[in-house]
């Protein structure tokens, strides 16, 4: 067995709500076996305990979860290289992040079927943050809000198209305008266990809230961006987002959303409905410069990532940042801004049993950072795969 003491703890309260523990070590192995007194654990002795890692004070932390990230220190998911991938997981790793989906883009169907199929394989790598499937984004996409997509790729949404990966994607981004009348592709994604998310689309507030309401979807990509925004009179894909129960992801680098309107967001959709991601590219961690998504040129400067034409292009942002940010923002501490990474990411894609929370019985996924969540320690399955 193992344990992490002198932490302070975040764990769900009676009620449900994160909190911190001061004066508890947890007991770990590949799974959370106890959460026990400091006092009890200086009766059993150091020596009870193959590995003792002391948190000095930091927060102790369910390992950060990120549904939504392309690339980072120079691969991309649509590489399609095993080792672009174990790259990309072990940056995540120091970064706090124990789960991960990379994403897809709208590239042709074949070179789509590429990666999935190395996703297939990539889920039994241990070296880094784990990976649990796949976030498909695109082609099933409005080319009017194609964003840094490719428009040339882009199809018509058609489950046999994607019936042979069900059990890899765990979340898809469709334009639900660009269905055909009657199309029961949400329900045949909702059947297969496929979370489907509603992205770069120009559908209205109609189209969107029956998506959610009657056909099933689930979440929205990256919202505000690459979507139909809020107005009085055409709430649009906003007003849908903000109307309904979908999970809502937020890029927190400041640049794609403002901070008032993360605020607003948290004001209406709360903790329990906010899911934090990083959309990252492969130049997140390799400073200013020229990088690629999609296929397309993109221009790093600082945090802000864009095409030729000067539109958005994905983020450099990473999770720790992200949550400092939000926490920021809000005007909160950083513990309670940690469950829009950690429960309510595993709750939007249905692992919340196994996942997001520091409970007896579920993966041993620790994140160990200070107030300004400089990540010092990160765990995965027990498994120390970061330590600073």
């Amino acid at each position: 067995m193992k344990a992490i003491v002198n932490g302070k703890l975040i764990t769900p309260g009676p009620n449900g709500e994160f909190r911190v523990e001061q004066d508890k070590v947890v007991i770990f192995q590949d799974r959370i076996l106890e959460i026990i007194d400091k006092a009890d654990f200086d009766k059993r002795g150091r020596n009870s305990f193959e590995e003792v890692y002391y948190a000095q004070g930091q927060y102790v932390s369910p390992g950060f979860i990120n549904l939504h990230i392309h690339g980072c220190v120079g691969s991309d998911t649509m590489d399609c290289r095993e080792m672009g991938l174990r790259r990309m997981t072990v940056f995540q790793a120091s970064t706090g992040v124990t789960s991960m989906l990379p994403t897809t883009m709208t590239y042709d169907m074949p070179k789509i079927y590429e990666a999935l199929s190395i996703l297939r394989k990539a889920v039994s790598y241990k070296d880094g943050a784990r990976i649990l499937g796949a976030n498909m984004e695109g082609p099933f996409i409005s080319e009017s809000h194609k964003g840094a997509q490719k428009a040339s790729n882009i199809r018509k949404a058609d489950f046999d198209l994607i019936k042979d990966y069900s059990d890899i994607i765990k979340l898809i981004t469709i334009a639900p305008e660009e269905l055909a009348d009657g199309s029961d592709f949400i329900t045949k994604c909702r059947e297969a266990g496929i979370r489907v998310s509603l992205g770069h689309t120009s559908a209205d507030y109609d189209c969107a809230i029956n998506a959610i309401n009657n056909q099933g979807a689930t979440h929205i990509t990256h919202l505000f961006n690459a979507m139909t925004g809020l107005h009085h009179r055409n709430p649009g894909v906003v007003g849908a987002a903000l109307d309904s129960d979908a999970f809502c992801e937020l890029i927190t680098d400041n640049i794609h959303v403002a901070p008032g309107a993360q605020r607003i967001v948290h004001k209406v959709k709360g903790k329990e409905r906010t899911v934090l991601i990083t959309d990252s590219m492969r130049a997140c961690g390799l400073g200013d410069g020229e990088s690629e998504l999609g296929g397309q040129k993109v221009f790093v400067t600082g945090q802000r990532a864009v095409l030729e034409d000067g539109t958005i292009a994905g983020s450099v942002l990473t999770m720790d940042k992200g949550i400092y940010n939000y926490a920021q923002n809000l005007h909160i501490p950083v513990w309670q801004a940690v469950e829009c990474a950690t429960r309510t990411p595993a709750r939007a894609i249905g692992m919340e049993k196994e996942l997001g929370s520091i409970e007896i019985g579920k993966m041993a996924d620790f994140t160990v950072f200070d107030e300004n969540v400089h990540v010092t320690i990160t765990f995965c399955a027990g498994k120390e795969i970061f330590l600073e």
